[in-house]
């Protein structure tokens, strides 16, 4: 291919970005816009201003205490990917949950700190950078959500599904619990907790897209990396 033939082929992509953009930009103003047209907005925008490419990760989990959400977050940490913990923001904040602040007020003081989180995920996908949320997203209300936040963001949603025994779980909290007092991550919970918060927990159903754990990360991270590589990112 010639350079001219190449900057008229970049030319005619811009043209079409343009007009697809164009397009979405009426419709929000319609207030017909969907979803999946502001993420889009998001990607041809960046493609303009010179940073295209695939779109970041967003990863979400899905599981209850125990199930091994910390342990696969920093994995994927180590791996390039940002984490956020809203736990530790909270341990940062309010310090021990039912020493420092009592445990009636945990969700009246985790409001402002997963607001907070959400604005950061924004920031980093907006940025370019793959980030994982080390949270449990126990209902379809809380995924749907913080899905559409990655996806305001431009960011591309990857659910993934922590299935564990209440047995396995119920184990490492036992052993969790000995650190409670300087682990953010490891914050105090009796069996009957565990118990009372299964009853509320709501696994995602196959309209959910998502991929489930096994308790390896690698086998996590080599199926995103496959899916990556379908979509033509970066091997």
């Amino acid at each position: 291919m010639t350079t001219r033939n190449a900057a008229v082929l970049d030319d005619t992509l811009v043209a079409c970005l343009e007009g697809r953009l164009g397009q979405l930009l009426r419709a929000e103003r319609t207030d017909t816009l969907t979803l999946e047209g502001r993420s889009e907005i998001t990607r041809i925008s960046a493609a303009l201003s010179g940073r295209p490419g695939p779109a970041p990760r967003g990863i979400l989990m899905t599981g209850l205490q125990g199930a091994g959400k910390t342990t696969l977050a920093r994995a994927l940490e180590a791996a390039g990917f940002r984490r956020l913990c809203p736990d530790e923001e909270m341990f940062r904040r309010y310090g021990h949950y039912g020493r420092d602040f009592p445990r009636g007020q945990f969700r009246v003081r985790e409001a402002p700190v997963l607001k907070d989180i959400a604005l950061e995920l924004r920031e980093l996908l907006a940025a370019g950078h793959d980030t994982v949320i080390d949270h449990g997203f126990w209902t379809p209300e809380e995924r749907a959500q913080w899905t559409a936040t990655v996806m305001e963001a431009g960011g591309e949603p990857v659910l993934i599904y922590l299935p564990v025994p209440h047995e396995v779980r119920w184990d490492r909290i036992r052993k969790r619990n000995e650190q409670s007092l300087v682990d953010p991550n490891s914050i105090e919970f009796s069996e009957e907790d565990l118990l009372r918060h299964a009853g509320r927990f709501c696994p995602p159903t196959k309209e959910e897209q998502h991929i489930v754990y096994d308790g390896d990360p690698e086998h996590v991270l080599t199926e995103l990396h496959r899916a990556r590589s379908a979509d033509g990112g970066p091997h």
